[in-house]
């Protein structure tokens, strides 16, 4: 193996790279994947492949963890197979997104700086945008082989990199017909490309004697799927086929990701056989009698187009699927497979298949003919004539552009009525809004009005002194924490801090004042315990918890953690209260987000920047705004001036059904109603926030502000909370149904030209106050970079942290 390492760029030493001389007309194709080289071999190991045969072609892969004090490096090798650059970026754990990203920009320009050949960036997922978006390419190619946003685990961030993606690419290739539907409309050169099959290697199934050690010793019949085994596997479809059919042997090859292996069906005759080698699948499906694809029906599954659909016809085994939709399209009128939609047509149409493939003849000449067109070298052939058509255009239009700069520019005619005094309308002078409009203003010169519909700036996060003096919240407290150097650094221009830790207090069993979350000390005084540390406290949660067969909905996660006594005294009666409905009714991310601890910490939050502006968050945003260029009308609506304002684009932060008219109905929100008393007394509580799960009390928390200001009075202010279904929108409510009407609106936002949607109520998902931020700061760099600008921070984040 050819291993070379790379160190970080900074500071370094010129480097020996893997690239030779530049050659007229060469080209380095480098391909930005989240799938490892080595884990399975599918679309991405097919066509880099074939595209190494002509092509300098590099697989960039996903970092791995190294040790903290090891300096940022790559390791690389040469694939021996097929000549392809396999190059492993490794971080060291803990860093912020932002953090990682700028230690990968390194690494890969100090990687290219030895490539004089014309680059080809090809993309399968946009996450890796963030770090190459500043490549020169001659041809940036997009792949979408799957809806990534669909999938567990997707990053927030996934589908506003996808939407400037789809801005930067010369072409974009989908991975099956119904993707292409879906995306066709967001893409002038769009293509669909299902995936395809090298005939030859899985046609050996269909002769081959030869029987892997770990299953041969499994009966007969055999029943086999091959595969990734994660969340589109409908696992409850293969339970119930392998108790519906004992006799039978359900056979079960591929790794197990992102679900755990203890969630798995057990039974005597199904078979996990774990990951195989590319070359071994022929001999696994020649052992197999019929293969199965039982993919859930889910949005995960939604538009994918299984490779191995054709690899199974071509290793003349039956197949029997769930509903997919492309399989349905492109196979289901072969008689070699059966759809069913339910578990008992699956059980019936896995008999069927089964007495199938006990007879040879016609149903095999079939699928040999649906198979003759369809192969690898064709789908490579194809797309690399996209490629050359695109660099073709590309080159054509540079040629345009110079000749058009040789003679004087025409000038622009425009009527009078069409002059554009701002280059940006934003909507919304909350955390989103107020970011985007100083960073647009400072740093790129730009021309931008801010309209807001309240009489204020600082959306919820505004404060101001009332009656008695007290510098209160008007929308319920708003604590500042943060992991992120970038955010506490950026917002530090604007604010000193008042270091604070939030300490939360539950009122239960008739006044009982406990810490929350959870801890030791919670427990030691609920129940009169003396639990001594963090082992003795595990032990105790873990004798209350209650096993959880399956884990869905709030209410599991709480059970299965610490109990169904301890969830009904903190946790049902708040969320029922605060979100209208029983936990068994939401998302189980509702209470996954408060932590239960085993030791004495009783701060609420943990992260390591936790402070306040020292002067309040409205004076923060008033320092932010005090710029040139920027104009701010309060107590407006978009719609009030959105007529007569003449503006160049759109940043819009507001509700984002409200802005497509609620076409497909209003997303669901929670509300909140607030009544705020000033008392003749200096404290009124022991800290800043007092919560009151019992569900006959009407509120859900009061907070008493001088706590969180460290203000001097002897008067002090409460805000008692009243959750509510209507008012302002405020919390998002976590339900499937809820997320995929949001999905029908994302989809309008992605196709409405020179608009950016931003903030919590534009993208339906719960930010904290920091997270907007980094929100709003990242699609600014998206905005600087598009227009080919450098932009020069103001000062580091650590320089401004030190400052305060």
């Amino acid at each position: 193996m050819n291993t070379q390492w790379f160190p970080s760029a900074e500071g370094a030493a010129p480097l020996s790279t893997p690239f030779g001389p530049r050659s007229r007309g060469r080209q380095t194709l480098i391909c930005f994947s989240h799938l490892r080289w080595n884990f399975v071999f599918q679309r991405p190991q097919h066509l880099m492949t074939r595209f190494a045969q002509g092509r300098k072609v590099v697989f960039w892969e996903e970092p791995v963890p190294g040790p903290a004090e090891e300096t940022p490096r790559l390791d690389s090798r040469t694939c021996p197979d097929s000549g392809v650059l396999v190059v492993t970026p490794v971080l060291a754990d803990g860093g912020s997104p932002e953090e990682r990203d700028a230690q990968l920009k390194s690494l890969l320009d100090a990687f290219l700086a030895g490539n004089e050949n014309d680059l080809i960036r090809w993309y399968y997922t946009p996450m890796m945008l963030a770090f190459s978006r500043h490549l020169e390419a001659v041809c940036t190619v997009y792949d979408c082989m799957d809806e990534l946003a669909n999938f567990k685990f997707a990053p927030p961030e996934l589908t506003i990199l996808e939407r400037e993606l789809m801005g930067l690419a010369d072409v974009v290739f989908t991975g099956g017909y119904s993707l292409w539907e879906a995306k066709r409309d967001r893409h002038p050169n769009i293509h669909p490309f299902p995936s395809s099959v090298d005939r030859a290697h899985f046609a050996r199934a269909r002769n081959m004697r030869e029987q892997p050690q770990d299953q041969a010793g499994i009966p007969w019949p055999r029943f086999g799927f091959y595969g990734v085994v994660d969340e589109r596997m409908d696992l409850d479809l293969i339970a119930a086929l392998a108790d519906a059919r004992p006799e039978w042997s359900v056979v079960i090859v591929g790794p197990v990701v992102k679900i755990d292996p203890a969630d798995l069906p057990r039974r005597p005759n199904l078979h996990y056989l774990g990951g195989k080698g590319y070359e071994d699948l022929p001999k696994y499906l020649g052992g197999w009698d019929v293969a199965l694809m039982p993919f859930a029906i889910n949005e995960s599954t939604r538009f994918i187009s299984p490779t191995k659909t054709p690899e199974y016809l071509a290793g003349g085994r039956p197949v029997v699927s769930t509903p997919i939709v492309d399989v349905v399209r492109h196979y289901g009128e072969l008689e070699a497979v059966k759809v069913a939609a339910t578990t008992e047509d699956f059980i019936a149409a896995c008999d069927q298949a089964l007495a199938l493939s006990r007879l040879k003849g016609d149903w095999l000449k079939a699928v040999d003919a649906a198979l003759a067109a369809l192969s690898w070298d064709e789908t490579f052939a194809r797309m690399n004539a996209e490629i050359a058509r695109a660099v073709g255009q590309r080159q054509q239009a540079a040629a345009e552009a110079l000749a058009e700069a040789g003679a004087a520019p025409s000038p622009a005619v425009r009527p009078a009525s069409r002059s554009k005094p701002f280059d940006y309308l934003i909507v919304g002078a909350g955390f989103a809004g107020s970011v985007l409009a100083e960073r647009l203003t400072t740093q790129l010169g730009k021309r931008v009005m801010l309209v807001d519909r309240r009489p204020h700036i600082g959306g919820n996060a505004y404060d101001e002194k009332d009656a008695a003096g007290v510098l209160m919240h008007k929308y319920g407290p708003h604590i500042f924490h943060t992991n992120s150097d970038e955010v506490a650094g950026y917002l530090s221009q604007f604010t000193k801090w008042r270091p604070y830790e939030h300490r939360v207090l539950a009122s239960v069993k008739g006044g009982l004042l406990v810490p929350i979350p959870i801890n030791r000390t919670t427990l030691n005084t609920l129940y009169g315990l003396d639990l001594k540390n963090d082992e003795e406290a595990a032990a105790y949660l873990a004798s209350r918890a209650e096993p959880v067969e399956k884990i869905r909905t709030s209410e599991d996660v709480v059970v299965s953690a610490v109990g169904r006594e301890l969830y009904e005294t903190f946790f049902r009666g708040y969320t029922r209260k605060q979100w209208g409905m029983d936990p068994s009714e939401l998302d189980k991310s509702v209470t996954a987000r408060v932590p239960t601890r085993t030791n004495v910490d009783d701060r609420y939050f943990t992260d390591k920047f936790q402070n306040m502006p020292a002067e309040g968050y409205t004076r923060m945003f008033e320092n932010m705004l005090d710029q040139k260029g920027l104009t701010i009308e309060l107590g407006v609506d978009f719609e009030d001036v959105r007529a007569d304002t003449v503006y160049d684009r759109l940043i819009f932060t507001g509700p984002v059904d409200e802005y497509f008219d609620h076409r497909y109905g209003k997303l669901p929100y929670r509300s909140l109603a607030f009544r705020h008393e000033t008392l003749d007394q200096e404290w009124f509580q022991p800290v800043g926030t007092v919560n009151y799960p019992d569900e006959q009390t009407p509120y859900t928390r009061i907070s008493e502000y001088k706590h969180l200001t460290g203000q001097s009075s002897k008067r002090t202010t409460v805000t008692y909370e009243y959750p509510r279904a209507d008012g302002d929108p405020y919390y998002p409510v976590p339900r499937p149904e809820n997320q995929a009407l949001y999905k029908k609106y994302e989809a309008l936002a992605l196709d409405t030209p020179n608009v950016h949607f931003v903030g919590r109520l534009a993208t339906y998902r719960y930010y904290n106050m920091d997270q907007v931020v980094g929100q709003a700061l990242a699609t600014f760099r998206r905005i600087a970079e598009r227009e080919g600008r450098t932009v020069i921070a103001a000062q580091s984040a650590a320089r401004a942290i030190a400052a305060n």
